[in-house]
C-alpha cells in the first residue's frame, strides 16, 4: 500500500517536496502555521490541513527553519510524540543542530517511532524536480524502508551513520560550500584584475584540482549572471555557519578556518542583509574587481618620470 506523507512546512522546499511525491503517486498532505502556505498548495491539488487538525500518517516529512521549531513540533503544535501513529517515521529534512537532533531522535524512538535526518541540497528547484541531495542519519532498516520516498525526492541520497549524522554532514557540506564561494571570489577577483575575462577564468579552474560546485554551477547560474536568485538566503547560511562552529566547539576542535569563514559571512551584515540571496557574499570581492580593470593606471613596466632638478 502506497504511504501516506504529511509535509510539515511548506515553504519553497516543503512545497516543492509535496508537489514532487504528489507526481510521483504518494498519498500526500500538507500542513503550515501560515494558512497563506497551506492554500497556495491546496490551490496546486494537494489536501491541506491546520497543524491542530492533522491526524495519523505513516511518514511526516519536516522543513523547518530550525531545531527550535522541530522540537515544537514534535512536542507541542501538533504535537507528533503524542500524535504519531506507532511505527511511524519522523523525516526531518531541515538542517539542525546535530546535538539537539539526536536527543529529539531519542525521544521519537522511546515513543515507538522511527527516525531520520535527512537534510537537503539542490534549493527549491530540486525540490520540484525530484533531483535533491539527501544525506541520512538513521537506521538502516528505516533507510531502506523509506527507499521510494527518497527514490522519488533525490537525485542521490547518502547514509551516512545513525540519528544526527546527517546534519553533521550536512553542516560539513555548508561550511566548504561558504569557503569555496570566499575563495573562489578571491581567484576570479585576482584574475580579473590582471586582466582575465571571469568566465575564461571560470573555465580554467574548472578544468582544474581547484574547482567545486560553487565554480562549475554557482558561479555561472547565479553569480556572473547577476541573477542572485537561488532560493538560500545569506541568513540560512550564516545560521548553518553558526551551527557549525557551535557543533566544532562542543567536539572541542582546536580553532581554525571554521572561524574566519563565520566571520566573514557576519561581517557585512548591513549590506547584505538576511534576506539577500546567499550567492552575493562574491558581489563585494567582484565588484572592486571590476572597478580596478577599467581604472587607468601606469604599466609596471613604464620607467617613472624622471624629477626635475
Amino acid at each position: 500500500m502506497t504511504p501516506t506523507v504529511t509535509v510539515i512546512g511548506l515553504g519553497n522546499m516543503g512545497r516543492g517536496m509535496a508537489l514532487t511525491l504528489h507526481r510521483a503517486g504518494f498519498t500526500v498532505q500538507g500542513s503550515d502555521i501560515d494558512a497563506d502556505a497551506r492554500r497556495r498548495l491546496a490551490d496546486e491539488g494537494i489536501t491541506t490541513l491546520a497543524p491542530e487538525a492533522l491526524g495519523e500518517s505513516d511518514i511526516y516529512l519536516l522543513s523547518l527553519p530550525t531545531s527550535a521549531h522541530v522540537e515544537h513540533v514534535l512536542k507541542a503544535s501538533p504535537g507528533l510524540l503524542a500524535l504519531a501513529p506507532a511505527g511511524s517515521v519522523i523525516m526531518d529534512t531541515s538542517t539542525s543542530d546535530p546535538g539537539m537532533t539526536r536527543r529529539l531522535a531519542a525521544e521519537v524512538e522511546a515513543k515507538g517511532l522511527e527516525w531520520l535526518d535527512a537534510p537537503v541540497s539542490g534549493g527549491p528547484a530540486g525540490a520540484i524536480s525530484g533531483q535533491l541531495g539527501m544525506l541520512l542519519g538513521g537506521s538502516a532498516a528505516t533507510v531502506a524502508r523509506l527507499a521510494p520516498v527518497l527514490d522519488a525526492l533525490s537525485a542521490k541520497a547518502t547514509h551516512v551513520g545513525g540519528p544526527g549524522s546527517g546534519h553533521v554532514v550536512k553542516l560539513a557540506n555548508n561550511y566548504l560550500c561558504a569557503a569555496h564561494l570566499l575563495t573562489t571570489a578571491e581567484a576570479v577577483a585576482m584574475a580579473s584584475r590582471a586582466g582575465v575575462d571571469p568566465e575564461a577564468c571560470l573555465q580554467g579552474l574548472n578544468s582544474g584540482s581547484g574547482r567545486s560546485a560553487v565554480s562549475e554551477v554557482n558561479f555561472p547560474r547565479w553569480i556572473l549572471s547577476e541573477s542572485f536568485d537561488s532560493g538560500f538566503t545569506m541568513g540560512l547560511m550564516r545560521k548553518d555557519l553558526r551551527l557549525a562552529r557551535q557543533t566544532a566547539g562542543e567536539l572541542e576542535m582546536p580553532e581554525g578556518l571554521l572561524t574566519a569563514v563565520v566571520d566573514a559571512w557576519h561581517a557585512e551584515a548591513e549590506t547584505l542583509p538576511d534576506g539577500e540571496d546567499f550567492n552575493a557574499i562574491t558581489r563585494s570581492l567582484l565588484d572592486a574587481a571590476r572597478r580596478y580593470a577599467t581604472t587607468d593606471r601606469p604599466s609596471a613596466t613604464t620607467p617613472p618620470e624622471e624629477s626635475s632638478s
